[in-house]
């Protein structure tokens, strides 16, 4: 398994699978970890980050989590290979940012991922298409307890795991999921699923995380504290309660659409078919959001000639990156899009 192998199709949270895929494209669980008897990473001198790298690396790679893994040096990488990394979200923005010693473990299905040296000592996750958190949870406590035999993590009688984040300490659990809300948006009600997401506690981000917009109408929704709540009582509020309210919101607003609107909602899913398979130029941006409506028109069963697969592998290798490494040359923003705008003819068939 190398870097490059990554560009030959979609990651693991386009697989475009799993319950209630048509609005849930990923879930992801996340735990945060420290090694014990070590400063949390802020405080770190440059000696202790590259002794920690060493270190847990070693551990990692010696503890058979998984089959046939990758270790990427973010460190010594590329921007491009941190940029890649970050579109399939196998590392953080933070992490692709980053210049002490650092790396990720990647699994070969992708759906596992380890950053050495984020915020944390180490951020563990399971990511996995569709809503499948308990799954997900299953497999990386089984991932925690191999690492715990080799790795002494810093753990209080009281207080749980430590972590760098005081909202992470007690069990080091973050749960999340990638929404896919285009309805919502269209008919102007997706301010009410932010409040209604607030006044539950829950986090809503960006494609990206903190800090970054939704692009593709894609949000991430995520639990706000980990303290005082056992980790299945967290995954069970979150998949039986939380998202589902959530599913339900998008699906409610796509039926509005189609019964209230169905000239204009037609109208928007068959133009943006016909730019995509016809423009000789196109951005990230425009292409995520014509591509958000073509995935909603493939839910709805407007679109039959497009299948889901072959949207989502369009989604992500037009990424900046994506894009760059697979035609093996850096780009303007110019070049890239009249690159992107013939890739995406060849994949859609131009029209």
């Amino acid at each position: 398994m190398i870097l490059g192998d990554l560009t030959k199709h979609a990651g693991e949270w386009l697989r475009g699978e799993g319950p209630s895929h048509d609005v849930v494209v990923s879930s992801r669980v996340r735990l945060a970890r420290n090694q014990a008897g070590m400063p949390f990473l802020s405080r770190c001198t440059d000696g202790q980050k590259q002794e920690l790298e060493a270190h847990l690396r070693q551990h990692i790679l010696a503890s058979g989590i998984a089959g046939n893994i990758l270790y990427v040096d973010i460190a010594a990488a590329g921007e491009l290979d941190r940029q890649l990394l970050l579109e399939r979200h196998l590392i953080s923005r933070e992490h692709a940012q980053s210049h002490h010693p650092c790396g990720v473990v990647i699994s070969e299905s992708e759906t596992l991922a380890i950053m050495v040296n984020e915020e944390d000592h180490l951020r563990i996750q399971v990511l996995r298409s569709g809503l499948r958190l308990e799954e997900s949870m299953a497999e990386i406590f089984q991932i925690d307890d191999k690492l715990e035999e080799r790795i002494d993590f810093a753990y209080h009688s009281r207080y749980g795991y430590l972590t760098a984040c005081p909202t992470n300490v007690g069990t080091g659990l973050r749960i999340s999921a990638m929404l896919h809300l285009p309805a919502l948006k269209m008919t102007g009600d997706i301010d009410k699923a932010i409040r209604a997401a607030r006044d539950m506690q829950l986090e809503i981000r960006g494609l990206y995380g903190e800090g970054t917009e939704a692009a593709g109408d894609l949000f991430q929704i995520s639990n706000q504290t980990t303290l005082g709540k056992s980790e299945e009582q967290l995954v069970r509020d979150f998949s039986q309660r939380t998202i589902p309210k959530f599913i339900d919101y998008e699906r409610r607003a796509r039926q509005v659409l189609l019964k209230k609107q169905p000239a204009a909602f037609e109208d928007k899913i068959y133009r943006a078919i016909a730019i995509l398979r016809s423009a000789r130029v196109m951005s990230s941006q425009e292409t995520m959001y014509l591509l958000s409506l073509l995935r909603l028109g493939i839910m709805v069963g407007k679109v039959t000639d497009i299948d889901l697969k072959t949207v989502n592998e369009v989604f992500l290798l037009t990424q900046p990156a994506h894009l760059q490494k697979i035609l093996k040359r850096e780009m303007n923003p110019q070049e890239r899009g009249e690159a992107r705008a013939a890739f995406i003819r060849t994949r859609l068939g131009a029209g």
